[in-house]
């Protein structure tokens, strides 16, 4: 019997242009994927997470002190193309996202600048064949014991249909009791899942051109739209949206408590990522 197996992806696109107010006077004079946690900054544990799962090539899109974040990537990426986002004052993730759309012309994985995975979550995402792919961590709710300063309300939680497929997901998509997951910021987009987002995005360009303040999913307008807003009209509209399914091994870093989990976690676990 012949085995087949996809072959590797190669491009992650990093969603890099917010400052990261709530970290503090940790951003004021860098962008927040630059942070320092413990031996590395954030970037620097993602891109080695996703170079262990065959990565060599990063699209990053900036805004906040992006020459400042240009001068420090070029160093730790061989492979590296950066992508502005002017308007990352106003507009949200979705809108920062699009502005990469051209690069959703091959699998692509897509990922959040304020989050750190370990090498294991990011095969987890290499080893999947959905074509869309969003990790989801069944042990969420660990994460947010004693997590005051940024409650289990805005978690970007999810459920799943009786089919195994993605149900709903995003801050206020369900109950948190209700959720199986949250999903952390990490997709995978195989070929026709990168052209389906891609064409997603310039059917909703047309759609709200001109009117970005109107409402949009969840969102109070399209212009502060999440990147889950995407994926829920995906769902919506029938396609299959696959979860990638962990269990920890990640942290989201928005506050000064997070940050000290997010130390805990790479302190845990270092020997994963040499």
């Amino acid at each position: 019997m012949t085995v087949t197996t996809n072959p590797p992806i190669r491009r992650a696109i990093l969603i890099a242009a917010g400052r990261g107010k709530r970290l503090g006077t940790h951003t004021d004079e860098i962008p927040k994927c630059m942070v320092q946690v413990g031996a590395r900054p954030i970037l620097g544990w993602v891109w080695a997470a996703l170079s262990a799962a065959g990565v060599d090539e990063l699209v990053v899109i900036r805004g906040y002190k992006g020459d400042v974040l240009e001068t420090f990537v070029r160093q730790l990426v061989p492979k590296v193309t950066f992508v502005d986002n002017p308007e990352w004052q106003s507009n949200n993730v979705l809108l920062s996202m699009a502005c990469a759309r051209k690069f959703l012309d091959q699998p692509t994985y897509l990922t959040y600048s304020d989050i750190i995975f370990t090498p294991a979550v990011a095969k987890a995402a290499a080893a999947s064949t959905a074509e869309i792919g969003l990790v989801i961590d069944r042990k969420f709710r660990d994460i947010y014991v004693g997590r005051t300063e940024h409650p289990l309300e805005e978690g970007e939680v999810s459920d799943l249909m009786h089919d195994g497929s993605v149900a709903r997901v995003g801050k206020r998509a369900l109950p948190p009791e209700d959720a199986v997951g949250e999903y952390i910021g990490l997709a995978r987009l195989g070929e026709r899942g990168a052209s389906t987002v891609a064409n997603t995005i310039d059917q909703l360009a047309r759609q709200f051109a001109g009117r970005e303040h109107d409402p949009f999913m969840r969102a109070a307008t399209f212009r502060n739209a999440y990147q889950t807003d995407l994926w829920q009209t995906l769902i919506d509209s029938g396609i299959r949206i696959d979860p990638i399914l962990i269990d920890g091994q990640w942290r989201e870093i928005d506050t000064g408590q997070d940050l000290a989990s997010a130390r805990q976690l790479v302190q845990s676990a270092t020997k994963e990522w040499s």
